[in-house]
């Protein structure tokens, strides 16, 4: 049964954007510059369901919207600034009829941002950048020594759109690239450009057994939710390392925590988490990791160009026409 309502126009056809949740402060910034006629603010969401704030459109920043804050707030859109949409409760936005949208990361140059963040702790990894910054306090000179990139084989988990920038970037500094995809190729397909090899997620610890490094760009789903456990860095070669740009439950936060401590890997790169903001007492930051606060796609182009998608559905909805990237 269709528990749909009815939430009348704002005044004068301006639109209220609420923007649930207080972090990544320059997505506000960015919409404000090409909605300045809208109202555009922000609250947690126990502040919206406390004082029933209502709003047309609804921006999730890393917070679950679930069937009490739809009623609370009662939009009529759920936009993404971005990608994720795990945070959502899609059937109960398709019970209430409320158009779930997201920007598809192939779009903006979100993804070239995310595997360029990718590189930077491949970069950190590779070359011992933390001791070789330590190093320059204590006046030494020649170490430490780190591995060149080039000639070195990586594997990524996920060939999406940021998993396919990603492998642009590992092909042109000499990577030997195997992605791992959700199927096989079909037989006789060619391999997918800038990739070497190519493994079905079935073949998932075969393909690991071969890597360098491992690269997460996977999209957080019910099947992905945990692929990489203790079993497949079991089987990731001794002191390889492991990035994460996708989403921190990709990967198993204990097994990667006991494989660090064990020395059986080597370090790993982090951009998310399993509960964000991470902990800064949380164990996993006192072992051999590289970390950045969720910024992979937090760059001047991504999100001006996010935020101009963004604002063509907010468009689209004031006309009542259909928005674009509808997911529910």
């Amino acid at each position: 049964m269709s528990m749909a309502y009815e939430v009348p126009a704002s005044e004068n056809g301006f639109m209220r954007i609420l923007f649930l949740g207080k972090t990544f402060p320059s997505s506000r910034e960015h919409l404000r510059a090409v909605l300045p006629d809208d109202e555009i603010t922000d609250a947690t969401p126990r502040e919206a369901k406390a004082i029933g704030l209502r709003a047309e459109v609804v921006i999730p920043t890393m917070c679950r919207v679930d069937s009490g804050l739809m009623d609370a707030v009662k939009p009529r859109l759920i936009q993404q600034f971005g990608v994720g949409l795990e945070g959502v409760d899609l059937d109960a936005a398709r019970a209430r009829e409320i158009a779930v949208a997201n920007v598809p990361a192939a779009e903006t140059g979100n993804a070239s941002s995310v595997a360029e963040l990718a590189l930077l702790h491949l970069l950190v990894l590779f070359r011992r950048y933390g001791e070789a910054r330590q190093a320059v306090g204590a006046g030494r000179l020649g170490e430490p020594i780190g591995e060149a990139l080039s000639g070195k084989s990586a594997v990524l988990v996920g060939l999406g759109a940021v998993g396919q920038e990603v492998a642009a970037r590992l092909h042109a500094l000499g990577f030997k690239v195997i992605a791992v995809g959700r199927t096989s190729l079909a037989p006789g397909a060619p391999l997918p450009r800038n990739v070497d090899a190519h493994y079905s997620a079935a073949e998932l610890t075969t393909a690991l057994a071969q890597a360098d490094c491992t690269v997460v760009c996977a999209a957080l789903t019910p099947a992905t939710r945990g692929l990489i456990g203790a079993p497949q860095i079991d089987s990731m070669p001794k002191g390889s390392f492991l990035v994460n740009v996708a989403r921190g439950p990709v990967v198993e936060y204990e097994a990667l925590l006991a494989a660090l401590r064990s020395g059986h890997l080597g370090g790993a790169g982090l951009d998310v988490f399993w509960d964000e903001p991470i902990d800064p007492s949380d164990p996993l930051l006192r072992e051999n990791v590289s970390v950045t606060p969720h910024v992979g796609g937090v760059t001047v182009s991504s999100y001006r160009a996010i935020a101009h998608a963004i604002a063509e559905n907010v468009e689209h909805l004031r006309r009542g026409e259909p928005v674009r990237n509808r997911h529910a």
